[in-house]
């Protein structure tokens, strides 16, 4: 220790801090606010701006990374989605065809009564009219009535045919990409309490090397320490704090304590919360109806209802089909058809709206993602929110690193000065 103590002025440097006392007592204070500020500023830039600000993308200006990605980010979500939670053929199989018959008959039975008056009169125009009101009466009711058989028929074939019927994934991608808002909504709501704990991390990170940082200064007064600790307090806190989101995946004992990554001990509430979010703003009945009858794939949902229009239509012909088709022409008879099918398809919308509740019920959506979820292995359940940081978290430390050293410089110069 002689050679310390003959290398060092105690008795100066005893004098040097009871003169700045107070200035050397707020390094670690400053120190601890760059890595909470650091961080807070890291978890914005996943989320904000919602659109992209700046001179020319992607390099002279900022995007919020969540939405940035919109695309990759919903993607990711649907796929944890459709490979371990959620299967569209289990869901839609829930759905009893004569029941949703009978929840959509009343709907349908005002619509059938319009679209055979309207189809009859665009294509016989002046017969339906002249027709006596008892016999126009008959010909409703026989539509109507074959109309709860025909709505279940159908019902069948999309249970049978609903992977080709209904693209989950273009869904969900297009609803989260149009509203971003919603999808950085579903990644903070899902890890909100972890980046709650991301901005406390870094704070007393940064308090405890801000004491070292403290020690060194007044020994050493040397001016490239102040930004050196700046920059690595904002690097390494980051990059602490991300650890201890996601590591260990399982939990350890350590020291007699058990330790587990953050996110991963709280897989319960998470999954309760997640699956409440997507089930209200998701995959609600309405997006799910709206998805099959105007997405990518209801051509072909219009091809199985024009079948079952056209098996209808000659079934209620009968024996009279042959007189039928030469009294308006065969072409006449064929287009009819496609007609019925066409505004039942314009019809189908406002109908389904009476089955929402119905639907919901059946389909059992929330309590489906919560259960599977909450039974989901760590390695998959990091999953969920990992892809955030993931995503650009060389830029999240960067910043961080290039914010400490700056105020760094900051608090050089008020020493100097």
């Amino acid at each position: 220790m002689e050679w310390l103590t003959h290398w060092l002025d105690w008795h100066a440097i005893a004098a040097d801090v009871r003169q700045h006392f107070w200035i050397y007592l707020s390094l670690p204070f400053v120190s601890a606010i760059i890595g909470y500020v650091t961080k807070v500023v890291a978890i914005r830039m996943m989320f904000q701006p919602i659109e992209f600000i700046g001179l020319k993308a992607p390099y002279l200006g900022w995007q919020g990374i969540i939405p940035r990605n919109a695309a990759k980010m919903a993607g990711i979500s649907v796929d944890l989605m459709t490979s371990q939670l959620i299967s569209v053929r289990e869901v839609f199989t829930r759905l009893d065809p004569d029941r949703v018959a009978r929840e959509l008959e009343p709907a349908l039975i005002d619509a059938m009564d319009r679209i055979t008056r309207d189809v009859a009169e665009r294509f016989q125009p002046g017969l339906w009219s002249t027709l006596p009101e008892f016999v126009r009466r008959r010909v409703v009711q026989r539509v109507q009535g074959d109309l709860p058989g025909m709505v279940a028929g159908i019902m069948r074939d999309i249970h049978t045919h609903i992977e080709e019927l209904f693209d989950l994934k273009t869904m969900v991608v297009g609803n989260l990409v149009r509203d971003k808002k919603l999808l950085n909504r579903i990644f903070w709501e899902t890890g909100r309490q972890e980046f709650k704990f991301f901005g406390t991390a870094g704070f007393y990170f940064g308090f405890g090397i801000g004491i070292v940082q403290m020690i060194c200064w007044v020994i050493w007064k040397q001016p490239w320490m102040l930004p050196a600790f700046g920059l690595f307090v904002g690097f390494a806190s980051d990059w602490l704090a991300l650890q201890m989101l996601f590591r260990p995946l399982r939990p350890r004992r350590v020291l007699g304590l058990t330790v587990q990554g953050l996110f991963l001990r709280r897989q319960q509430e998470v999954a309760h919360d997640y699956g409440n979010l997507i089930a209200d703003q998701i995959l609600t009945p309405d997006k799910v109806w709206e998805a099959v009858l105007k997405g990518p794939l209801s051509d072909r949902l219009f091809e199985l209802l024009q079948h079952h229009v056209k098996q209808a239509v000659d079934e209620q012909a009968g024996a009279a089909r042959p007189l039928v088709a030469m009294l308006i022409g065969s072409r006449k008879y064929a287009d009819m058809k496609v007609a019925v099918a066409e505004s039942l398809m314009r019809e189908l919308p406002h109908a389904l709206q009476s089955i929402n509740h119905y639907a919901e019920d059946a389909m059992d959506i929330r309590n489906t993602l919560i259960r599977k979820m909450q039974a989901l292995s760590p390695e998959q359940f990091e999953g969920m929110l990992r892809p955030v940081f993931k995503e650009d978290e060389w830029v999240l430390i960067t910043v961080g690193a290039v914010l400490g050293f700056l105020v760094g410089e900051l608090q050089v110069f008020l020493m100097v000065h």
